[in-house]
C-alpha cells in the first residue's frame, strides 16, 4: 500500500494483480511525506505499529481507515486493480507450489488440493473484493482498474492523481498458459464457489 499525502491518493495492493509493476511507477512521484508498506524486494513500513507489524504490503482499506483522520480518507483518491478470480488462482497455485514445481507436474491435483481446502489465513489467497470494501461491503474505492487492461487503468489513475503516466514494467511476472486451459468444468465450478463476490462486484466470468 502507498498512501501519498503530496497527491493525495491511496493505492490498495491486492495480492496477484501486478501490483509491484504499479509500485515502481508511482515511486516516481512520492515526496518525503509520503509511506508505504512492502515487504517483497525492498522493505518499507508505515509508521503505525499495528499495520507494520503485519509485515507485508498487502492492507485492507478498512484496516488503514482506522489510523487517518476521517476527512483524509475521504478525500484522498483511492484505487486498486484487480484481476479475474479464475486467472488469480492459477497465479496463486503456480506460486505457492513453485519451489518443487508440483503445478507443472500436475496442475489439477494442485488445483483441486487448494479448492478442496482453502488457506483462507493465506493473504495470497484472500478474496479481492475484502481489500476494498468496508464493513458493509460496498467499494471504499474511488476507481478500480483491470490487470486486463493495466496500462489504460494506470493511465487514467494518472491522470485522475495530476501524475505524468509511464509504461508499466513487468515485474514479478511468470510465463504460463492462458489459465482457461488449466481448468476442467469441476474445477471452473469449484472456484467461482471460493470467489463468487469478486466475480459478481467486479464482474467477472471464466
Amino acid at each position: 500500500m502507498i498512501v501519498s499525502f503530496r497527491h493525495k491518493f491511496i493505492f490498495v495492493a491486492i495480492p496477484k494483480t501486478g501490483t509491484h509493476a504499479v509500485r515502481q511507477a508511482l515511486r516516481e512521484h512520492l515526496g518525503p511525506e509520503d509511506i508505504e508498506q512492502v515487504g517483497l524486494f525492498v522493505d518499507k513500513r508505515f509508521p503505525m505499529p499495528e499495520l507494520a507489524q503485519l509485515e507485508h504490503g498487502h492492507i485492507s482499506l478498512q484496516q488503514l481507515r482506522a489510523h487517518l483522520p476521517p476527512e483524509q480518507f475521504d478525500s484522498f483518491f483511492k484505487f486498486a486493480f484487480v484481476r479475474n478470480p479464475f486467472d488469480r488462482f492459477i497465479s496463486f497455485c503456480a506460486f505457492m507450489t513453485r519451489v518443487e514445481k508440483q503445478f507443472e507436474a500436475d496442475p489439477h491435483k494442485v488445483m483441486r488440493s487448494f479448492i478442496q481446502n482453502p488457506p483462507w489465513h493465506r493473504i495470497l489467497f484472500q478474496p479481492q473484493h475484502t481489500f476494498v470494501t468496508g464493513a458493509d461491503g460496498k467499494l471504499l474505492t474511488d476507481y478500480v482498474g483491470r490487470v486486463e487492461e493495466m496500462q489504460q487503468s494506470y493511465d487514467e489513475i494518472a491522470r485522475r492523481i495530476g501524475v505524468p503516466s509511464a509504461q508499466l514494467e513487468k515485474v514479478n511476472a511468470s510465463e504460463r498458459r492462458d489459465y482457461r486451459s488449466y481448468y476442467t468444468p469441476p474445477l471452473v465450478d469449484g472456484v467461482a464457489r471460493l470467489y463468487a463476490r469478486d466475480l459478481e462486484l467486479f464482474g467477472y466470468e471464466f
